[in-house]
């Protein structure tokens, strides 16, 4: 007998906070100070993106991936979590890294070009920002694989984008995962957009997190503007991973206000009353209702709330600016604890490139002897030298 879609279950979305910020279901057990610093977390990260959008546009920092609108999601999932868990995150899951314990300015340091912007500090449990598309679903389940083998009964989340979903890597990782039951949760922010596909183009299926299914592991769908409901969704993940039943697969709907990168101009492809009926179910303002609603925040909490988000920022943005942004050389060294030789070969064309760089920079300044009217001899033959280097 044919196993047909019309026959199979609606996966139904998890909510216990709505648009208006009214609760339904059974919250999770927080502390009015945790729903709080949940809050400031996401109002911390909407201030420092559009911060960073603006540090982008004035050429203080380079090409950069927003994320306002997916707060929830972020920080719910990442509040859910131990210190002793790892987190495997894309270019957007700044939030995410922060909650873990990852230092702002080390977000600053990347997108500025510092070399020491892609360390991960001693004692912060996440793997270095991966850009390749799902290539970190493979990487979140060899961790798990580890995990699993030292039983030090940690978990390993996946963060990835609804496009994610449609690379060879993430069936891989789900399948694997499945069948060796490792402690792994593949956490999928559907934002609606890879670039500038849309969701419907990207997979026929109903849902995402029905993908599930096919690896006989646990699926839903949270709303993902919803920061209690991704809280209590991802706590019921982690504890199911960590008691030694398997991976589980979530779904968060939530939506990029802004475009995929700063280099991306969504209202190419975007309809703009899409983009307004999506900020009208807004994270932060729905939270900012229950709370509100609570006794627990007011208009002028709120204002210090922000007020301080900004401070804190402008500390780190004036910190990493001044720090030392390294040297190309130094590339080579953040490889491997010993450097292999034909690493050590690399470096070391490295610095006569930049040698030779120099040296040309010097002559155009000042022009030598054999230097042609109107032309900078000196400096063409450098520049000769160099290309010659490079192809070698």
């Amino acid at each position: 007998m044919w196993i047909r879609p019309e026959n199979q279950p609606p996966v139904e979305t998890f909510q216990l906070l709505d648009a208006d910020g009214n609760t339904h279901g059974d919250l999770p057990d927080l502390t009015d100070e945790q729903l709080l610093e949940m809050y400031q977390w996401m109002v911390f990260a909407r201030t420092f993106d559009e911060r960073a959008v603006r540090l982008q546009r004035q050429g203080r920092i380079g090409t950069y991936a927003p994320f306002s609108g997916q707060e929830a999601a972020q920080i719910g999932s990442a509040y859910a979590l131990e210190k002793t868990d790892w987190v495997f995150p894309t270019y957007r899951e700044l939030p995410v890294v922060w909650v873990h314990g990852m230092p702002l300015k080390m977000s600053l340091l990347y997108p500025m070009g510092a070399v020491s912007g892609g360390e991960v500090p001693n004692g912060v449990n996440a793997f270095p920002v991966q850009i390749i598309i799902a290539a970190q679903t493979l990487h979140a389940m060899g961790s798990a694989w580890a995990s699993q083998y030292l039983q030090d009964k940690s978990v390993n989340v996946c963060y990835l984008g609804d496009g994610a979903t449609s690379e060879g890597d993430f069936h891989e990782a789900l399948n694997f995962a499945s069948v060796m039951k490792l402690p792994v949760i593949f956490f999928v922010q559907n934002n609606q957009w890879a670039i500038s596909v849309p969701r419907e183009r990207q997979a026929a299926s109903r849902t995402l997190a029905q993908k599930a299914v096919a690896y006989d592991i646990p699926g839903i769908q949270v709303d993902g503007n919803d920061i209690l409901g991704v809280y209590k969704v991802m706590t019921e993940a982690v504890l199911h991973a960590r008691g030694g039943s398997g991976p589980v697969l979530i779904e968060a709907l939530t939506y990029r206000h802004g475009p995929h990168t700063t280099s991306d101009d969504p209202t190419r492809y975007r309809d703009a009353d899409e983009v307004s009926m999506w900020i009208q179910r807004d994270p932060i303002t729905r939270f900012a209702r229950f709370l509100t609603a609570r006794g627990l925040l007011d208009s002028d909490k709120d204002a210090a709330i922000r007020e301080d988000a900004k401070q804190q920022i402008g500390h780190a943005v004036t910190e990493a600016e001044a720090e030392s942004k390294g040297t190309l050389t130094e590339v080579f060294e953040m490889v491997y604890g010993s450097m292999p030789r034909e690493l050590q070969r690399q470096r070391d064309e490295a610095a006569t490139l930049l040698t030779a760089k120099a040296q040309m920079a010097a002559a155009s300044a000042a022009p030598g002897e054999n230097a042609v009217p109107g032309e900078n001899g000196p400096a063409v033959k450098a520049e000769a030298d160099v290309k010659g280097e490079w192809k070698r």
